[in-house]
This record gives C-alpha cells, sequence and structure tokens, in this order.
C-alpha cells in the first residue's frame, strides 16, 4: 500500500500547493517566504490524504490494506 500511497501523494501534494500558492498570489501576499511557507504546509497536509485515499482505494478493490 505505501506504493499506491507514494503515488497519490505525489497528486495530492501538487494540487493542495497550487490552490494554497494560488490563493495567496490572488491575495496580493507576493513574499516568497510565505508562499514557500504554504506550499510546504500544504505537503505536509497532503501526506495523511493520500494515505486515506490509499487506503480507500485498496478497500475498494477488494484487498486488505
Amino acid at each position: 500500500m505505501f506504493r499506491l500511497a507514494a503515488i497519490i501523494y505525489v497528486l495530492v501534494a501538487t494540487v493542495f500547493a497550487g490552490v494554497v500558492v494560488t490563493a495567496l498570489l490572488s491575495m496580493n501576499m507576493l513574499k516568497g517566504s510565505m508562499i514557500a511557507s504554504a506550499a510546504i504546509a500544504a505537503a505536509i497536509v497532503a501526506m495523511p490524504v493520500a494515505w486515506l485515499v490509499a487506503k480507500q482505494v485498496y478497500a475498494n478493490i477488494g484487498r486488505k490494506a
């Protein structure tokens, strides 16, 4: 399941970071440190989300997690 979670993490982290950075840019928060911090925070938040999604995928295809 770790491999599936890692693949899903790449997708989820990219989406989360993109959403957060786009939100910051739309609010005119253009400091590089803020953008980098937000992207790192989004990448950290994406870890448990990817794990939960991988768990659900395995549950839905009938394999044990």
